[in-house]
């Protein structure tokens, strides 16, 4: 039956994507960038809007937080895939609204008397039917991934704004998006970009050689150097893999070294984030954030003698 082929396969859509979240924990970071996941994420989504049995935004909303649950679990630490469908969930209830013909203000407006007059909020079921709210929730997710898909070059543009010539910028390990960055300020701007190596993983070998490339002035120094070298920089430009609902960030290990001695010499630090890394969570669950992988790259398994004597622990990111 057509029906049946449409949920074998969407099935099978989902647990290979969530076999490739769990496979994504590797100290080199994961298979896909942030931007990639979360393009992945959203499509994904939109295919269960589409293929799954629902008939009316409570069914749904309830079909796409089991399924949230079940990608976010399979990662706990890639926050972007949250981040989604949360997304998703909020198309929803605006469709939602919309198709009952009252705008998201006018609910806040009633949700707010209602506080008042009743001492709590009335739950909204979602349980109406509508002909048309299929269609008009996959259009709206459809305009998300446009947006995804524009996210970076959408910052990368805003360059010019930044980096002016002759400066001394630095970066640390490898980001996409402070990639694009550097590149689109390269086509009219003359500058020198110093990158940290991030060891153990050394990512910033990677983003010297793609910026060398282009023609851009690159130098790849320790991270033992950074705090030294600081007082030659002009800017720090860095990415980041979450904005934490209380301004903090969740980076590459070693970005905190890097903000520090940006803060000690008083050295402007722009943070490169596109809109799907901005997450509610707050840093409070330290095995959700906190991810560790295998030391052997900083204390190799031929140190024997010295291994039985020390714990060493290898984060992968900064808080």
């Amino acid at each position: 039956m057509p029906g049946a082929d449409k949920e074998a396969d969407l099935t099978e859509r989902i647990e290979a994507f969530l076999a490739d979240l769990k496979r994504g924990g590797c100290g080199t970071g994961p298979i896909r960038g942030s931007g990639e996941t979360a393009r992945e994420t959203t499509a994904l989504l939109r295919k269960v809007t589409a293929q799954a049995r629902w008939s009316s935004a409570g069914d749904l909303m309830e079909i796409i937080r089991k399924e949230g649950r079940r990608m976010t679990a399979a990662q706990p630490s890639e926050t972007t895939v949250g981040n989604m469908v949360l997304r998703v969930l909020k198309i929803i209830r605006e469709e939602y609204a919309r198709s009952r013909g009252s705008s998201e203000e006018t609910d806040q407006q009633e949700s707010l008397h209602k506080l008042l007059t009743s001492g709590g909020l009335s739950e909204e079921n979602f349980r109406q039917h509508f002909v048309h709210l299929k269609a008009n929730v996959i259009e709206a997710i459809n305009e998300l991934l446009t947006e995804l898909d524009g996210t970076t070059d959408n910052i990368a543009m805003q360059a010019l704004e930044h980096i002016h010539s002759n400066e001394v910028i630095m970066t640390v390990g490898r980001s996409r998006t402070v990639e694009a960055f550097l590149k689109d300020a390269a086509r009219k701007r003359k500058f020198h970009v110093i990158v940290a190596e991030c060891a153990p993983f050394c990512q910033g070998h990677e983003m010297a050689t793609n910026l060398s490339k282009t023609g851009i002035e690159t130098t790849v120094i320790a991270d033992a150097a950074i705090f030294a070298v600081m007082s030659r920089v002009n800017k720090v430009i860095i990415g980041t893999q979450t904005v934490l609902a209380n301004g903090g960030l969740r980076a590459v290990n070693g970005t905190h070294t890097v903000a520090l001695a940006a803060r000690h010499h008083s050295t402007p630090l722009i943070v490169c984030a596109p809109m799907f890394k901005l997450s509610p969570q707050f840093p409070n669950e330290e095995d959700t954030f906190h991810k560790f992988v295998s030391p052997h790259e900083v204390l190799p398994f031929t140190e024997g003698e010295i291994l039985s004597k020390v714990n060493v622990h290898c984060p992968v990111v900064n808080m």
